[in-house]
């Protein structure tokens, strides 16, 4: 099995990391986009965020262009976008591909960890949202309408 912290992920500054800074936390991991119906989801990203980060969560948030072009900043805009817009205050990392061809590592991992309706691997849009146990295990998958306080009670047992 892949250790999910050891995946490499690619920073906003352009940078290659991987997510081991983040283990032993519990994560929600989420594609995000700036220009889609669910981007006001990001006030409850962030509420989430200020929420339970004292006690070992975060949301990483993956920014995509795969569905409707809807994330056509480059990192700059989008990092001024998220903090001007929605105080945004957690880790915002570069634009990838969610699916096909050139899918990002992490998200071929969570897909194949956490399929989604009837096993579907696939992620239909933006906003899709994966909760990680602090070990690195993908345990649920959340649909884009998901709202984010609609996952607190998963993260509050998760966090024990």
């Amino acid at each position: 099995m892949t250790d999910l912290f050891d995946i490499p992920v690619a920073t906003a500054e352009s940078g290659s990391a991987t997510l081991r800074p983040h283990a032993g936390k519990v994560l929600l991991i989420v594609n995000v986009a700036s220009k889609c119906g669910f981007t006001p989801q990001y006030a409850g990203l962030q509420a989430l965020q200020d929420c339970f980060a004292s006690r070992g969560f975060s949301v990483l948030a993956f920014p995509c262009n795969q569905f409707g072009a809807q994330e056509p900043g480059d990192a700059q805009e989008i990092a001024s976008f998220c903090s001007l817009t929605y105080d945004v205050d957690f880790p915002l990392f570069a634009k990838l591909d969610v699916n096909g061809p050139a899918a990002a590592p992490l998200f071929r991992h969570l897909r194949s960890a956490a399929p989604g309706l009837l096993g579907s691997e696939g992620i239909k849009w933006n906003f899709t949202k994966f909760l990680v146990d602090r070990s690195g295990r993908a345990v649920k998958r959340f649909a884009p309408q998901t709202k984010p306080e609609d996952i607190a009670s998963d993260i509050e047992r998760l966090l024990g």
